[in-house]
């Protein structure tokens, strides 16, 4: 498929409101790239093109350009067309700062370096394919060294001069990472389904697969491979969980009491519940371990499924303590004391998630890690097998050691000894208890019944039972006192069941100045010139800066209340900031749906 024609999709379906309308759009994009027989290598190019990336999301290939060095690419372009249409040298010095004056004008005018960069491109006719055009991609991103800045400018300004408007409109939001298209990985595995059923009765078969082994562009391609029903339904069978590909984590859902847990569970095995870091552990085969490209035996991955290896060296020590060749771990990190063997706050262990400084960082912060599942080993998936089966697995290949430490459990059916064991955990200073059903698998997200937290008791940080997950959508610029800040509110918001944001709660008060600081520069990393299309919001409540979806925050407050205001058809009544979190993917959010339970 030539891009123009693949970026005519984009155009349709960033200008369609209604999701179930961009599910049949994506669906006969699906079909037309699995026509295309010889280059089913496109599909997955496409799905993460999609996604506004260049590889699956538990990978990182970015393209570490800014939006200035994007305007740079495009005043360079411009220079070179009219060099070329004049015949003469138009690159002097002062010409090319002059035209890059003009171009980030033109920019501040629009606001969106995509739609610059097609005003600026004629309406040709370009012949270039996806599959071209994301190797010209990939081999900017990966451009590094010396000179590496304008390689990658020279090869973005290579690439443009080769495609037309609106081709050049998406190619410049997928460099600076902002395609603004509106729709989630589930809306692509609906379309998936539909292309094939012309119905969403494959999306949870989908959804399924997904969740087992998280490669969307391997998926899609596997799956629009096969040619009929029959087809389809071995492919999905055999989908299967992958070492070095991550497992979509398994999440908890709520309860009251341990007496409705019981009712609802039966028998039980209750864990501690450590404030820490969820990191998901692959160990990879020794002989499958390929050292010449610098990739390390152990990997880990975030529960937004973000490759983070780098950050934690020590984890590199893990096979030494293996009875097994290779295997996938659940767990969580948390920091601790080498002196006092204490546990730190989840304040300190989040400076481990870093980029930079990392051996220091791993010296100042030590970890443990909280082993508490086993989902493969060697070639043996075991998400389906039941959590006793995983846990007898889980210390047969286990050795006993400091650092990498088996969680241990209770197993019961009694609500009394369950409530003590969870009121224990919150006097050491945990987060009390994580409940687990005895025969359940391993089942990814929040949708079974199979992992359950207590809720909070009343008092402990807010009057309402538990503390809400929620997504920054946008802030206020401070006034009086907070002028000093340039901002003195924010708004936030909880999903819906097909991720749409809708608004509870605007937040003025209950922050320290450092957080007020924190929250500014975090939101104008963020910062977009629109309202994002995942965002329902009352025109009353319209801030004064838009920010993308990605700010994950923990709020507390007194009381859930009616809003005809709010868009969630809530609001928190004295809500306040608890803590970033940066553990967390904004599709993690608290739900609506969960709201009925707190």
């Amino acid at each position: 498929m030539l891009f123009r024609d693949f970026a005519n999709y984009l155009l349709e379906l960033e200008n369609t409101p209604s999701r179930n309308q961009m599910t049949v759009l994506l669906a006969e994009l699906f079909r037309k790239l699995a026509d295309e027989r010889t280059e089913l290598s496109q599909v997955a190019s496409a799905c993460y093109l999609l996604e506004g990336r260049l590889v699956p999301q538990y990978q990182s290939l970015e393209f570490q350009l800014s939006v200035k060095m994007v305007l740079k690419a495009l005043a360079r372009l411009e220079l070179t067309s009219n060099a070329d249409q004049t015949g003469g040298n138009l690159f002097g010095e002062m010409d090319f700062s002059n035209q890059e004056k003009s171009i980030l004008a033109r920019y501040k005018k629009i606001g969106d370096v995509g739609l610059l960069a097609e005003e600026m491109l004629p309406q040709k006719d370009s012949n270039l394919d996806i599959l071209s055009v994301y190797q010209q991609l990939v081999k900017i991103a990966k451009a590094s060294g010396a000179g590496s800045q304008d390689q990658k400018v020279t090869g973005l300004v290579s690439l443009l001069s080769e495609l037309d408007g609106l081709s050049a409109r998406y190619v410049t939001r997928i460099v600076v990472g902002k395609m603004r298209l509106g729709f989630s990985t589930k809306t692509m595995l609906d379309a998936l389904s539909w292309s094939a059923e012309g119905d969403k009765s494959l999306s949870t078969d989908l959804e399924l697969a997904f969740q087992k082994k998280a490669d969307l562009g391997q998926l899609a391609t596997d799956f629009l491979s096969a040619t009929n029903n029959q087809q389809r339904q071995v492919v999905l069978q055999n989908y299967e969980v992958q070492i070095g590909i991550p497992v979509v984590p398994q999440l908890c859902q709520r309860l009251n009491s341990a007496e409705e847990i019981i009712a609802k569970m039966k028998r039980v095995f209750a864990e501690a519940k450590y404030d820490g870091l969820r990191v998901q552990i692959h160990v990879l085969p020794e002989q499958k371990n390929n050292s010449q490209d610098g990739q390390q035996r152990v990997r880990a991955y975030t529960r937004n499924l973000e490759d983070v290896t780098y950050m934690f060296p020590e984890l590199q020590l893990v096979p030494k303590f293996l009875n097994t060749d290779a295997a996938i771990f659940d767990s969580e990190a948390v920091g601790y004391d080498p002196a006092t063997k204490h546990l730190l706050p989840f304040q300190n262990t989040i400076t481990r998630k870093r980029k930079h400084a990392v051996e220091q960082a791993a010296k100042t912060v030590p970890l443990k890690f909280f082993i508490f599942d086993v989902l493969a080993v060697d070639d043996q998936p075991l998400i389906d097998e039941n959590l006793r089966k995983r846990k007898d697995v889980l210390e047969k290949i286990f050795n006993k050691n400091e650092q990498f430490i088996i969680t241990k459990y209770l197993e019961t059916t009694d609500p009394k000894e369950l409530q003590i064991f969870h009121e224990t955990q919150l006097g050491l200073g945990l987060e009390g208890a994580v409940i687990k059903q005895v025969d359940a698998p391993y089942q990814s997200g929040r949708r079974s019944w199979y992992w359950v937290k207590i809720k909070e008791k009343q008092g402990q940080r807010g009057k309402l039972q538990d503390t809400l997950d929620c997504v920054v959508m946008g802030y206020f610029v401070g006034r009086g006192k907070r002028t000093k800040f340039g901002i003195g509110a924010f708004l936030v918001g909880v999903l819906t069941d097909d991720n749409v944001v809708k608004t509870i709660a605007k937040i003025g008060t209950g922050l320290s100045d450092d957080q007020f600081k924190e929250l500014k520069k975090r939101a104008d990393a963020l910062m977009v010139a629109d309202k994002p299309r995942v965002y329902e919001v009352a025109k009353e409540l319209t801030p004064d800066v838009w920010t993308n979806p990605s700010l994950v925050v923990e709020i507390a407050a007194d009381e859930l209340t009616t809003s005809p205001l709010h868009t969630a058809g809530k609001a928190l009544r004295f809500p306040r900031l608890v803590k970033f979190r940066d553990d967390k993917n904004w599709q993690d959010a608290t739900t609506i749906a969960e709201l009925q339970k707190f």
